[in-house]
């Protein structure tokens, strides 16, 4: 009888997971704001949706509680991920979902692309965005040159120290949101709690850490040969302009790795989707139910929810702000 959910047809309803928080040289406590427990003050990174290696987030609510994603996926890949999906990924989950706090300054760094990335470390390259949630005063991101570059300067500027100069600076605000695509230098800069979303890869080439050193005196390892044909040294506009508009859905992000949506819920939203891919949604402020049927299912501030691809409609309602992500290029 234990494994009747086994063979039994495949419940669809929002699913909750347990994060998995990383501690990280550069975090913090701010994702206490979030709900998050922290045993640390060091807690860089919460990750809400993953299936990177042994980094799989665990179910917390309804019948699949205690269940793995991947567990959910290996038993029921159709109604989880989607017709289209399963066809292309297999029975991988292809993005990954997080919440970052940078009490200081992170690593200079970039992702390989896909055709690198497979070659190099059989995995996908790392395409991601960033929407801002709060930043203090004066925080800032790096995000690409100021003007295109060249290996030869970019490894001048590196062996001098200056490479920070020749690097373009965004001062941000919450909302804010910024894509960074494959071989896009970067850094997220001290005081800013952000939601990230990005292809299912941990392949970072760290290139300058600002000489620091951890509590035993040793900097961490740079990765510059692997990142010398891995960089885009061209200018880049990372930043995406939008207008929020009440009760629907603004479109932000449009890539083939996927598709994100910002929704201004003031009251009702419904939706409706096939089933050829899964929804999730991330509450960056306020909180909202998702109706499905009669049953409500709550998302609040700092959560991120699955809605499985067999599930195609439902209602959004409170006051909220809410980023949707789907695969939209299949």
């Amino acid at each position: 009888m234990n494994n009747q959910s086994n063979t039994t047809a495949f419940k669809s309803y929002p699913i909750h997971f347990k994060p998995i928080l990383k501690e990280r040289i550069w975090g913090g406590n701010k994702l206490q704001s979030l709900g998050k427990e922290l045993s640390k003050d060091n807690i860089g990174e919460s990750w809400e949706i993953s299936m990177i290696d042994t980094d799989i987030n665990i179910v917390t609510n309804g019948i699949y509680k205690e269940k793995s994603l991947a567990e959910l996926i290996d038993l029921y890949p159709n109604e989880i991920l989607g017709t289209k999906v399963y066809q292309k990924y297999g029975k991988q989950f292809p993005l990954l979902f997080k919440f970052l706090d940078a009490k200081t300054d992170l690593s200079i760094q970039l992702h390989p692309n896909d055709e690198l990335a497979k070659k190099r470390h059989n995995s996908f390259g790392k395409t991601e965005m960033w929407y801002v949630m709060q930043a203090d005063d004066n925080a800032r991101i790096i995000l690409g040159f100021k003007k295109d570059s060249s290996p030869e300067e970019y490894l001048d500027h590196l062996k001098n120290k200056t490479l920070p100069s020749v690097l373009q600076e965004y001062y941000v605000k919450k909302g804010d949101v910024f894509f960074i695509e494959t071989g896009t230098i970067h850094a997220i800069g001290g005081g800013i709690l952000l939601a990230e979303i990005q292809q299912t890869s941990d392949i970072t080439y760290r290139v300058y850490d600002w000489d620091r050193v951890d509590d035993n005196g040793n900097e961490r390892e740079l990765h510059v040969d692997l990142a010398l044909d891995a960089i885009d040294y061209n200018k880049k506009d990372p930043k995406i302009e939008y207008v929020k508009q009440e009760n629907q859905s603004v479109k932000l992000v449009d890539c083939p790795y996927f598709t994100t949506n910002i929704i201004s819920l003031a009251s009702t939203y419904q939706i409706s989707k096939n089933s050829d891919c899964f929804l999730v949604y991330i509450c960056t402020e306020g909180n909202a139910q998702l109706i499905v049927d009669s049953t409500s299912f709550e998302i609040k501030q700092g959560e991120t929810i699955l809605i499985p691809a067999q599930l195609t409609t439902f209602t959004l309602s409170g006051n909220a702000t809410l980023l949707e992500v789907f695969i939209n290029k299949l």
